[in-house]
């Protein structure tokens, strides 16, 4: 005997299955994209601002074992500050051999690299805030 369709009550709805990043991955993914910047701004009156890829580096070796997004966004924050160091290397040394003049083609791009740099980690900390998977530009991936 069949059951009428009128008397049949409905199953209450399942849990939302959440398919992307805890909100707690990707808080840390967005540290880990930020602390770049704090980094650069701590040691860039006295060092350069090599410290960019000290603050991705701690990140994505704490979190890296229990946070698949944050090991995945750490890496690429390393990797994209690791590549802008090594551009800035490239052009310390390219002023340097050619004693100064040089300078001339390095003090723009150092200004344009440190402007792309500035605004592509912010991109990315807001895309990782988000939940997204971001992709730095002409990055050196060096950490797989």
């Amino acid at each position: 005997m069949s059951v009428p369709p009128e008397s049949v009550t409905p199953s209450p709805p399942s849990e939302p299955v959440t398919v992307g990043p805890s909100p707690d991955e990707r808080q840390w993914a967005m540290f880990a994209h930020l602390s770049a910047i704090l980094g650069g701004l701590l040691t860039g009156a006295f060092g350069g601002g090599w410290g960019c890829f000290i603050g991705p580096l701690i990140i994505w070796l704490v979190k890296k074992d229990t946070m698949p997004f944050v090991d995945d966004q750490g890496k690429e924050a390393l990797n994209f500050n690791i590549t802008v160091a090594i551009a800035f290397v490239v052009l310390l040394l390219l002023s340097i051999m050619t004693f100064g003049i040089g300078l001339i083609i390095a003090i723009p791009l150092w200004v344009i690299i440190g402007i792309a740099w500035l605004v592509f980690t912010i991109i990315a900390a807001i895309k990782a805030n988000e939940g997204v998977r971001y992709r730095y530009p002409f990055t050196l991936r060096l950490i797989k």
